[in-house]
């Protein structure tokens, strides 16, 4: 063998193993990676409704043979049915005959107990012509919402301190997102009737009505602490306490 040859494999031997590192290195670094999206992904999930142990978790009022989990009691999954996964009527329009105009059917954990640790939840909304689905938030899910009828006028407001408000009008087979947490609404703006229904990413998302929670909220704010908050008369506010406690 020449000298020649022998630099050549010698040279080729470097190269390889260069190559070598090189893809050891890459495929640890995307290694590293995948594993820390994984765990930030798993981080995510056990965040709000934490995935179950078991095929399901059909929840019990009877706390005998329960097991205390996510919330619910569990029964023995021996025991479960059919029923328990099951809810019929969101083919029947809600009673929008309130000062909002708007009604919320609600289908949780409450309504199907099977959804006990599953992290999903569903609504049907109906809106009066003008009616309104008042600014709110859910503090455990996100909600993603489908127009079945009519045209809505929705947006949600981040937290502070940008307070950006986004809005679209929907039309039937339009989706939007309101992010878990944020204000949000929906309003009518036709001149019939609207549907809708949205899915949310919790067996129990939750409602928090700010105008409900602010003024009607039991016992009462005291009217001085609104006075400042919203900077209005203190008649004002104590107005708009009495309308909340009469309605």
């Amino acid at each position: 063998m020449s000298a020649m040859q022998s630099f050549s494999i010698f040279s080729k031997a470097i190269a390889n193993n260069r190559l070598s590192q090189y893809i050891i290195m890459k495929g640890t670094h995307f290694t590293v990676i995948a594993f820390t999206l994984l765990a930030f992904a798993c981080s995510l999930a056990s965040a709000f409704d934490p995935s179950p142990l078991q095929d399901f978790c059909v929840a019990v009022n009877d706390i005998k043979n329960g097991v205390f989990v996510n919330g619910k009691f569990c029964e023995d999954p021996k025991l479960a049915v059919a029923e328990d996964f099951f809810f019929s009527g969101l083919n029947k329009p809600g009673n929008t005959s309130n000062l909002v105009g708007s009604n919320v059917t609600t289908v949780n954990v409450d309504q199907i107990p099977g959804l006990n640790t599953l992290g999903i939840s569903l609504v049907r909304i109906d809106y009066a012509p003008y009616g309104l689905n008042p600014p709110h938030t859910h503090p455990r899910g996100t909600e993603i919402l489908v127009v079945i009828k009519g045209t809505l006028y929705v947006g949600f407001v981040t937290s502070n301190p940008d307070n950006r408000l986004f809005t679209k009008i929907l039309n039937p087979g339009d989706v939007f997102v309101f992010p878990i947490g944020l204000i949000h609404f929906q309003f009518n703006i036709g001149k019939t009737e609207a549907v809708a229904f949205a899915g949310l990413s919790s067996q129990n998302a939750g409602v928090i009505t700010i105008a409900n929670a602010v003024f009607g909220s039991n016992p009462p704010i005291n009217p001085d602490v609104l006075t400042k908050a919203f900077q209005l008369d203190k008649n004002v506010v104590q107005y708009l306490q009495s309308r909340f406690w009469s309605d």
